[in-house]
C-alpha cells in the first residue's frame, strides 16, 4: 500500500512516516507540507492512500481532497485532525475516516485496513459538516491532459452547457464537471446569477447594455464577449452594479 503523508508540521510527518515504514505492506511514497504540494506529490507518486491533515496554511486538507478527486485514479483519503469531539461526530456520520491527533498505531492500522475512496458526495457533505468550511480559492481543471489550478479570483464567469460548465478567465476557457447550482452556493459572495445558465464574477462587472431587441447583457472587465441577462435577474444585476459604483 503506497501512502502519501500530508501535514504542515515536519515532526508530525516524520512520526507518521516512521509508523508506516514499520508496518508490513506499507510504503511511504512521498510527503507534502500543504494542499498544493499534496496534489503534485499525488500526481507523481500515485498513492493508494493519502493521510492528510485538515488544517494547513494555504490550501487546507478539505480543498486538497476535492482536487484529488479529479485524478483518474483518486486515492483513498484519511484525514488527521485535532478537531473537537463534536466536529468528529459529523465526520463519522458521513463515513469519512479520520485519525485524531496524536495518532495511535492501532488506530492507524485500523484506518488503513478500512480505507475507502472519498466520493464527491462525501467530500461535499464533509465540507458542509465542517465548522470551518470555506469556499475553494482555486478550481482544479484539466488542460491538455494535465491537472491545473485556476484561481477563483481570475474567473470572469461560469456558464452551463448540458453536463459541463465553462470556466472563463481573461486568458482561457476550460470545462469542468460541476453543477452551476453547487458553484453558486459555494461562491455566493463572489458571483451573481444573471441567467439560468450563467454566473458572473461581481468584481469584474462593469456595465449593463440594452440591445435593439430589448434584451440586456453584461460587460465584464478583461473579456470582449457579452452574456445575456434574463428578465428576472435584471433588477439584481443593476443593484449590484450600483453598489460597485458607489
Amino acid at each position: 500500500m503506497r501512502v502519501l503523508v500530508v501535514d504542515d508540521e515536519a515532526p508530525a510527518r516524520q512520526r507518521l512516516g516512521g509508523m508506516l515504514e514499520a508496518m508490513q505492506g506499507c510504503e511511504v511514497c512521498g510527503e507534502a507540507a500543504n494542499g498544493e504540494q499534496a496534489l503534485v506529490a499525488a500526481a507523481a507518486g500515485q498513492p493508494d492512500v493519502v493521510l492528510m491533515d485538515i488544517r494547513m496554511p494555504g490550501m487546507d486538507g478539505m480543498e486538497a481532497a476535492r482536487h484529488l478527486l479529479e485524478l483518474e485514479q483518486p486515492p483513498a483519503i484519511i484525514f488527521t485532525t485535532a478537531y473537537s469531539e463534536h466536529a468528529l461526530d459529523a465526520f463519522e456520520t458521513h463515513a469519512v475516516d479520520y485519525l485524531l491527533k496524536p495518532v495511535r498505531r492501532e488506530r492507524l492500522i485500523e484506518a488503513l485496513e478500512n480505507a475507502r475512496r472519498l466520493t464527491r458526495a462525501q467530500a461535499s457533505a464533509l465540507q458542509q459538516a465542517s465548522p470551518d468550511a470555506q469556499a475553494r480559492s482555486r478550481l482544479c481543471v484539466r488542460m491538455q491532459g494535465n491537472l491545473q489550478l485556476v484561481p477563483v479570483g481570475d474567473i470572469r464567469y461560469f456558464q452551463a452547457d448540458q453536463k459541463y460548465v465553462t470556466v472563463r478567465t481573461a486568458e482561457a476557457c476550460v470545462l469542468i464537471e460541476e453543477t452551476l447550482k453547487s458553484l453558486e452556493q459555494e461562491f455566493a459572495d463572489r458571483f451573481i446569477r444573471i441567467h439560468r445558465n450563467a454566473l458572473v464574477a461581481v468584481q469584474y462587472l462593469c456595465g449593463l447594455e440594452k440591445a435593439a431587441n430589448g434584451h440586456f447583457s453584461v460587460q465584464l472587465q478583461g473579456i470582449e464577449e457579452r452574456l445575456e441577462v434574463s428578465r428576472r435577474h435584471i433588477a439584481g444585476v443593476r443593484q449590484r452594479i450600483r453598489m460597485l459604483q458607489d
